[in-house]
């Protein structure tokens, strides 16, 4: 597996400097959201089993179409049951291991994709909102730009197609003040150079 630094590096401009790279906490993580979330999931969840369970047990039983289409009708909601409950989890943190983050003299960089990579460049001289939210062990998220409230519900890669309504952030990273700070130096290095 390739380092953030080297991951980071091949996306430098001539005459770029990477003052920081990372990556996001791995492994699986618990958010804010999943106290709704997790409920949520397992009566969802749940009740799509019995239902399969129900239907199945009807279509055993009985003769004709209906005894065929009442348990093929269930298998797409056991499915988002089983992402829901656990799935998401095994996503995310998927997601969050092919994440690489850094701070250029010019500019912050991300780079992800679950399949390929992308990469997103914000401008730091252009950059106006940049929040720290951090955990008394001192991990948190630095987010740039105004965030959109769907985007916050699901963070990250948790929910195929929620990316797009997050704002671009350094997500679950160590030591997240320091990692803030150097933002806020470089941009003032960044504008007073303009």
């Amino acid at each position: 597996m390739q380092s953030a630094d080297t991951i980071i590096g091949a996306n430098l401009d001539p005459g770029e400097r990477l003052l920081w790279s990372g990556q996001p906490r791995g492994g699986i993580r618990l958010r804010g959201q999943d106290a709704f979330l997790i409920p949520f999931s397992i009566l969802w969840g749940g009740f799509a089993i019995f239902w399969e369970y129900t239907a199945s047990t009807f279509a055993a039983k009985g003769h004709g179409p209906a005894t065929t289409i009442f348990p093929l009708f269930g298998l797409p909601f056991v499915a988002v049951g089983l992402y829901m409950i656990f799935g998401r989890f095994i996503v995310d943190s998927q997601a969050r291991a092919r994440t690489f983050y850094g701070i250029t003299n010019g500019r912050i960089i991300i780079v992800s994709g679950f399949f390929s990579p992308q990469t997103k460049s914000l401008q730091l001289r252009t950059l106006t909102d940049v929040s720290l939210t951090q955990r008394s062990d001192g991990s948190g998220t630095i987010t740039f730009g105004a965030t959109f409230p769907m985007g916050r519900f699901f963070p990250g890669g948790s929910w195929p197609g929620a990316g797009r309504y997050a704002a671009p952030s350094f997500d679950l990273i160590d030591r997240a003040k320091e990692v803030y700070d150097v933002i806020r130096s470089a941009q003032k290095a960044a504008s007073a150079d303009s």
